[in-house]
């Protein structure tokens, strides 16, 4: 009766892609390549890589594994454990609580660039004040991030299998074919500057996947790899209860090993797709100054390549932030999905209530945020020695600060509490054997809580604090 009120995947493929939907989002296409650019290019590809095979594999089992095995959302999947632990449920609402209020404006954005191409504005995109202007307007941005809201809000108010899974069925294949074919594009790229310097697309995939070693020090690497664990929290939609309430909806039959496996191929295939799409076009048409724009990257050094391109500049350039909106979309949906379907465990609602409830109070929120750039402008820095704004800080607090704090809490609790082997028992409840268990069972509990501990008092500034004191 649970089951049927809560919904549930039809099976492993509906499973698969909606997964795969959360974690493909603007956090693949986004951030992934501009962090690429910043960090070393092939350097941050390696370290990403063994992360997202030893700790994205750690985290992402014990999400879903708890899921499935409960069939609770987080918020009380940790209490039904041991009652002792229920504030850690509290902990991972925080955070997609905190992230739906700016991942819906930088839809928001997204969205602008879409009626922007569709009306021929391409050329006025690429203008260098065109992405300011736009975030620093009081009326714009909010109407924007109302219509991606407006989109989010009516899919998770169609539930699971008529809404999230129909939706991911048809948007995740469509997504990776525009973006195979971008990339491919962006190899084929050619440009020469007015001091005579050609650039080609193929310089610039070495460019990216090149290990950079210079200047890297430990204190270096360190920074290095706390973005790369941001980057797989964000990615991944670990520690924030999402995997959780998607792993409460797959059935028992479905092989979690398998479908678990397909996600990391697809998550971090993808990730490395959009580098592949963005930073050669990025090189060849503004060099390496271009890879240092940072978060501007695909809001604004984008948007010039594509006036570069000639004719073919605006197709490209339309149909790019379409696949950035889908992508955008369905990450938002599972952020959505998670506060819903906590709000229906905690005040025993319908489903269509609390989506209301939920988008109106996210919305109200969102306009805090888009405000943040004019009237409740201000600059803060971070410890890790940034200036935020009201969109950095709910980034940094949610991705660099709580989700390795939960992600410690959540290894000590499985790995000494509960134990690996009841994870283990539900990666194998279905029947198929769980082939990486041994490996589970020492990084949940020797090795995963000590680079959380590590990375959280790096994202906390201890470490810079130690380094000022002596």
């Amino acid at each position: 009766m649970e089951m049927k009120r809560k919904g549930s995947f039809s099976g492993s493929l509906g499973f698969v892609l909606a997964a795969a939907g959360s974690a493909v989002g603007v956090g693949n296409i986004w951030r992934f390549p501009y962090l690429a650019a910043k960090d070393g290019g092939g350097l941050f590809l390696i370290i990403y890589l063994v992360l997202v095979l030893t700790f994205g594999f750690t985290l992402l089992t014990t999400d879903v594994a708890i899921g499935r095995r409960t069939k609770l959302n987080a918020l009380n999947a940790f209490a039904a454990m041991d009652s002792r632990w229920k504030f850690l449920g509290y902990l991972t609402f925080l955070v997609p609580a905190l992230i739906i209020t700016y991942y819906s404006v930088i839809g928001g954005w997204v969205t602008k660039y879409i009626v922007t191409y569709l009306t021929g504005g391409g050329a006025a995109a690429a203008g260098d004040s065109y992405f300011t202007d736009f975030i620093t307007s009081q009326i714009s941005p909010i109407v924007f991030m109302l219509l991606f809201m407006a989109a989010t809000a009516f899919i998770v108010y169609r539930g699971v299998e008529k809404g999230i899974e129909k939706f991911s069925r048809i948007i995740m294949p469509g997504l990776l074919v525009m973006i195979i074919g971008i990339a491919l594009f962006s190899l084929t790229l050619s440009y020469t500057d007015a001091s005579g310097v050609t650039r080609t697309g193929l310089q610039g995939f070495l460019v990216y996947i090149t290990p950079s070693l210079e200047g890297v020090t430990f204190g270096r690497f360190l920074s290095i790899t706390l973005d790369a664990m941001s980057q797989l929290f964000f990615s991944l939609s670990v520690s924030m209860g999402i995997m959780i309430t998607y792993g409460s909806y797959v059935k028992k039959d479905v092989n979690l090993s398998r479908s678990l496996s397909q996600i990391e191929l697809f998550d971090t295939g993808v990730a490395f797709l959009a580098g592949l799409m963005i930073i050669p076009a990025v090189f060849v048409f503004s060099g390496m100054d271009g890879m240092s724009s940072g978060p501007s990257l695909m809001f604004v050094s984008l948007p010039k390549v594509f006036a570069s391109m000639g004719v073919a500049g605006p197709v490209i350039g339309l149909v790019f932030f379409i696949m950035v909106a889908f992508a955008a979309l369905t990450s938002c949906i599972s952020i959505m999905e998670t506060l819903v379907a906590n709000c229906m465990e905690i005040f025993h609602q319908s489903r269509k209530a609390m989506s209301l409830t939920v988008g109106v109070l996210a919305t109200a929120a969102a306009v805090v945020v888009c405000l943040g750039y004019n009237v409740f402008y201000f600059e803060l820095t971070l410890p890790s020695g940034s200036t935020a704004q009201i969109l950095d800080l709910m980034d940094y607090i949610s991705n660099s600060f709580l989700m390795p704090f939960i992600s410690f809490l959540t290894c000590i609790f499985v790995g000494w509490v509960i134990k690996p082997q009841w994870i283990i028992e539900e990666m194998e409840a279905s029947g198929h054997t769980f082939g990486r268990k041994k490996l589970y069972a020492f990084m949940i509990r020797y090795v995963t809580p000590v680079i959380m501990a590590v990375l959280f008092l790096q994202s906390a500034g201890v470490f810079n604090l130690v380094q000022e004191l002596f």
